[in-house]
């Protein structure tokens, strides 16, 4: 607590008033711990029966869990690798949970990186519609793409632009928008004291104008009736019922509405900004009210505004002849049945499947256009650690599953390769059934092809 800047402290004190002794109290506790059930792996009630660990459910999140961070530490089970859950802090899971996307929709997950919000569109989505992941960050790139890997994710295209170079591409294309905004990160100095050292009066006023500049680029790309959610990490009004009340005054044709979860948080104070009275539908998260860090999620519906052209699917490179023949060739070989009918696309001679009626990519930075299959060399096909995360055992000719304290699986983790006398060819490494990785079936071995940068020490 001595840490925090002073000038911090006596924002705080100005806003809380009596609650602040409270809320600066909980700077001596220890930060709340995680995790939230992946539905695209197992259900909830498989998850809460397997999981090795004591979990207590996050009220606002059906799928979120408390665990004792002294006690358990699941991002150092295997389970985590097999992704059947992502470690998520509590109140970062409330944003989604108030877009409440539907199979089949169109979904734009705005400022994407890490990915915890966008893995648990995913599973909302049911792996059904169009998630777009845009992170400008290409360092941060690399996480997300790992993250929607490990947690099975197949309908996600992964962009790295500035939001105002999407808007035109996607006018009115999508049905909800989510904007876990770039902010000044107060609600975060508990969990990641380093915040406090980056934080200023100066870093909340950029932080405010960045966030406005991200709002105005997101409008135009959702259609009538579609929904926005615009949340932040921070507690200061500059960045959230100011930046929400100046959004609303140069777009009136949206309006907030009640957050579904409401009922777990408090409401916001547009008195604090001096904002509309309508900016008190937004909600807070404050860690003296709740099991959590801080948040600030609001609900914008738009009124309004064009439909937006529905724009013909962009030309994507198209595939070979020969790289066609390789994959037809692993599927006949090592799949049960081809659960991928496309469309494709080759980058290079990698291959994708990319969701349908996708407008044009071209022009834009783009990390991943789909589910990425693998490698179409020129004589065979070498598929990706994705494409092994998002089958399933029922879906291969060739399996094996290793229980969780099995040392061959320690071993397989570590890059080794096994004894193994069966088939030749691919085959899917998993823990009791959940999948890893690809092995490859020669010589008495399972040689290993779990991913060098994955691997356990």
């Amino acid at each position: 607590m001595n840490q925090l800047p002073e000038a911090y402290h006596q924002q705080m004190k100005e806003l809380l008033g009596k609650e602040y002794p409270a809320f600066i109290e909980t700077y001596e506790d220890l930060p709340h711990r995680a995790l939230r059930i992946n539905t695209l792996k197992l259900s909830v009630a498989e998850g809460v029966h397997r999981l090795p660990f004591e979990l207590e459910p996050v009220p606002w999140c059906p799928t979120g869990f408390y665990y004792d961070h002294d006690r358990d530490r699941p991002g150092k089970h295997v389970y985590h690798a097999a992704g059947l859950y992502y470690i998520q802090e509590p109140s970062a899971m409330a944003p989604v949970e108030a877009l409440d996307p539907q199979p089949g929709e169109r979904v734009l997950d705005l400022c994407a990186a890490p990915g915890g919000k966008t893995t648990q569109i995913a599973a909302k989505m049911d792996g059904r519609g169009v998630l777009v992941a845009n992170e400008i960050s290409k360092e941060r790139r690399k996480a997300l793409v790992e993250n929607l890997e490990r947690c099975g994710v197949s309908h996600a295209v992964i962009l790295g632009e500035h939001p105002q170079h999407l808007s035109t591409r996607f006018a009115g294309w999508f049905d909800r928008i989510l904007i876990d905004a770039p902010c000044s990160g107060e609600g975060m100095f508990r969990k990641d004291p380093e915040t406090q050292e980056r934080w200023s009066v100066r870093s909340t006023e950029a932080a405010a104008d960045l966030q406005l500049s991200i709002l105005e680029a997101a409008a135009p790309m959702l259609r009538p009736g579609g929904r926005i959610v615009y949340s932040t990490c921070t507690f200061n009004p500059r960045e959230n019922e100011g930046v929400l009340d100046q959004f609303l005054k140069r777009f009136p044709h949206f309006t907030p509405v009640d957050v579904p979860q409401a009922s777990h948080y408090r409401l916001a104070c547009p008195q604090w900004a001096d904002a509309d009275p309508s900016v008190g539908r937004a909600t807070r998260l404050w860690p003296h009210h709740l099991c959590g860090e801080g948040h600030f999620v609001s609900v914008l519906e738009k009124t309004d505004g064009a439909e937006g052209s529905r724009q013909k699917p962009g030309q994507l490179p198209p595939v070979h002849g020969d790289a066609k023949k390789v994959f037809r060739q692993f599927i006949e070989t090592s799949l049960t049945h081809d659960p991928f009918q496309g469309p494709f696309t080759l980058f290079g001679d990698h291959l994708y499947q990319v969701p349908e009626h996708l407008p044009s990519l071209k022009g834009l930075v783009v990390e991943r256009p789909g589910l990425h299959l693998g490698q179409a060399k020129r004589k065979h096909f070498a598929p990706s650690h994705a494409f092994a995360l998002a089958l399933t055992p029922n879906q291969v000719q060739r399996s094996i599953s290793f229980a969780p304290d099995e040392i061959e699986l320690q071993q397989y983790l570590q890059g080794q390769a096994l004894p193994h006398d069966g088939e030749k060819g691919w085959m899917l490494v998993t823990v009791d059934n959940f999948p890893l990785g690809w092995g490859k079936v020669s010589g008495g071995l399972i040689k290993n092809h779990y991913p060098k940068w994955l691997r356990w020490k």
